[in-house]
């Protein structure tokens, strides 16, 4: 952040050195904390689906339910534009703790809704109805949350390790997910299927909402980043001086694409491919999507940590170049594979690829844009991509699938990657070109 490293935490003026590592993890826990409650709400609804399909949609095939409830995924997506806009807006103008407490109480919001939504035995189209809303109270929460969270982290971190702090963004994120699939793991031991199928899945969202209730009393404690602080007035309208940074904004377009649309195919989508492709059991793949997820998370901070130090752009460039060679034969072997210990070194290889984008990717956009726009700047065309690559990932994949083509949706998603590829080679390396001018 702009002079944080001379400052510890809620200090007006003290000696540089007195900003001890303890005092920034503190910072990055602050506002990291509600980011992991945040995505653990967001992807309950992917880890639980299976189970709340039914309850949800009329009786039918297990592919047309999980069609519906990955439908109403992707509607979660198409709000997450608009909450990029609004928060992001709103973080640039009044602060990132504001906005990011906004989104957090959103979040819970959305959660109890899904917690108490009754089924549709009981009322019929309504109960669709309700779900889709607060999907969609939910993907304004998470859509926002995004810009806001990578542009607080990135302020907060020294510029000598900005790639490192920021990559606790998906630390948080990739957290968030590991708690929903534990939650799941521990309901599938304390639960009979038939209770998790008639009333179990609830438990989950109630849990989402008490937890959001801890992370806005967190973030109330959090210290504004002196970035935002000390910057100066608007001149003109933030869409205005969004509008003057064209480049910038197709950069993020661009290296989102690729990216997003390989995390969500390894992370969310993946559990239901061994289950419904694969033809593992729902226990063996929520421990194995658990497994892997849990180095993917701990490979973040080795990754930020190195873009430091050999720059952003090469960390990309890799990702990039592997993904396009390597997600065809990756996904293909898989669907053949019938062991544990095989299908978990396969996801594991993959993801191992995509952490050259999730580690950093936060940072690269937050260093693409100046001050007073860097919410919104890297909030609105991050959530507009994610919508729509990300948030479709399973949808398409299951489309794919039903019409008897699912090696399509392999061809895709190296199509998507080696376009991002293109971003990545021709981009300027942000740590050296960074718009986090002050430190």
């Amino acid at each position: 952040m702009d002079n944080s490293n001379s400052l510890p935490l809620g200090s007006a003026a003290a000696p540089a050195k007195a900003r001890t590592t303890s005092s920034r993890i503190k910072s990055i826990f602050s506002g990291s904390v509600g980011n992991m409650v945040e995505w653990y709400d967001w992807y309950v609804y992917a880890a639980f689906s299976l189970y709340f399909a039914k309850a949800f949609f009329p009786k039918g095939d297990t592919t047309a339910q999980l069609l519906n409830t990955a439908a109403i995924f992707a509607v979660g997506f198409l709000m997450r534009p608009i909450g990029g806009w609004l928060m992001g807006l709103y973080a640039d103008k009044v602060g990132r703790k504001k906005a990011l407490m906004a989104s957090v109480y959103l979040m819970c919001f959305g959660s109890l809704l899904i917690a108490l939504s009754p089924g549709y035995e009981m009322i019929g189209i309504g109960a669709p109805i309700l779900l889709v809303f607060a999907r969609l109270l939910q993907g304004l929460s998470v859509g926002g949350e995004y810009g806001t969270s990578a542009t607080y982290l990135s302020e907060m971190a020294t510029k000598e390790r900005r790639g490192f702090y920021s990559s606790f963004q998906y630390v948080t994120l990739i957290s968030g997910q590991l708690i929903a699939l534990a939650v799941l793991i521990v309901l599938q031991q304390v639960l009979t299927t038939e209770q998790l199928y008639a009333w179990g899945w609830r438990i989950p969202f109630a849990i989402g909402a008490l937890c959001a209730v801890v992370a806005l009393y967190l973030r109330r404690g959090m210290e504004e980043t002196e970035s935002f602080t000390k910057k100066e007035k608007a001149k003109e309208s933030a869409m205005r001086t969004l509008m003057r940074h064209p480049k910038e904004l197709m950069t993020v377009v661009g290296l989102t694409m690729g990216g997003t649309l390989a995390f969500y195919t390894y992370t969310t989508y993946m559990q239901k491919y061994l289950v419904n492709t694969v033809g593992m059991s729902i226990s063996d793949s929520t421990t194995i999507s658990a497994a892997t997820l849990f180095l993917f998370m701990c490979l973040q901070p080795i990754v930020g940590g190195l873009s430091d130090k050999v720059g952003r752009r090469p960390i990309l460039i890799a990702f990039g170049i592997l993904g396009t060679l390597f997600t065809v034969p990756i996904l293909t072997t898989l669907h053949t594979i019938q062991s544990w210990w095989g299908a978990f070194f396969l996801i594991m290889a993959a993801l191992i690829i995509v952490s050259g984008y999730t580690s950093i990717n936060a940072v690269v956009k937050a260093e693409l844009f100046p001050t007073e726009i860097r919410a919104l700047g890297v909030g609105l065309p991050y959530a507009l991509t994610v919508s729509i690559f990300g948030g479709t990932a399973e949808y398409i994949a299951l489309w794919f699938k039903s019409i008897g083509m699912e090696t399509g949706y392999y061809w895709y998603v190296t199509a998507c990657i080696a376009v991002s590829l293109v971003v990545y080679v021709t981009m300027k390396d942000t740590r050296k070109h960074s718009r986090i001018t002050t430190d």
